[in-house]
């Protein structure tokens, strides 16, 4: 299993950017699919996650913000991003869990980051 993440780039506070990530290869099932975030110095952390069924999680700070979405006949998972920040500048990795046969258990699978730079 493979996710190619696209969409980064430079952005002014207020600004947009729309993230994807796709995944592709040997894919029995998608479980969750979510979106982390690394600034530097920091530790990874959530952003947004979303189920199989629709069902959404959100970081404290991008409520209101962000939102998540997935096309499942695509395996593919976005995070809109509005009105982004500043803070909002990191590395944003997609992350999904899934079987990669109808004999496999369930496994976590990353993507290898697209940089996300607020600033004017």
């Amino acid at each position: 299993v493979q996710l190619q993440a696209s969409g980064g780039g430079l952005v002014q506070p207020g600004g947009s950017l729309r993230l994807s990530c796709a995944a592709s290869g040997s894919i029995f099932s998608i479980n969750a699919m979510g979106w982390y975030r690394q600034a530097p110095g920091k530790q990874r952390e959530l952003v947004a996650s979303i189920t199989s069924f629709g069902s959404t999680i959100y970081a404290d700070f991008v409520k209101g913000r962000f939102a998540i979405s997935r096309d499942n006949a695509k395996n593919t998972v976005y995070l809109q991003m509005n009105n982004l920040k500043p803070e909002d500048t990191a590395v944003y990795y997609c992350k999904i869990s899934a079987q990669a046969s109808v004999l496999s258990y369930l496994n976590e699978y990353w993507g290898k980051g697209t940089q996300v730079t607020v600033s004017s």
